[in-house]
């Protein structure tokens, strides 16, 4: 029972992690497109992850321990982690 418990948990698990990375990866984009229109930024143009602080709750982190690219505006963010992608 175990040998097929273990493999459904594992599974289960990393499709959580995407899911939530993401979700992150959906706010990051959200607080870029916040950030340009208030700044007056326009494509190209790259935030800092200071520059996003006020339009998030936290740092946004990968629960895979991946790292963040918040890319520039009209690109999206992308995660280190292979299948966590907009």
């Amino acid at each position: 029972l175990v040998a097929l418990a273990v493999p459904h948990f594992l599974r289960t698990r990393t499709t959580a992690q995407a899911q939530a990375c993401i979700s992150n990866l959906r706010q990051i984009d959200a607080a870029k497109q916040v950030w340009g229109l208030e700044k007056g930024k326009t494509a190209g143009d790259m935030p800092t992850e200071a520059d996003l602080m006020p339009y998030l709750k936290a740092v946004p982190l990968c629960p895979s321990l991946g790292v963040y690219d918040y890319k520039p505006i009209g690109e999206n963010p992308t995660c280190t982690i292979s299948g966590h992608t907009l």
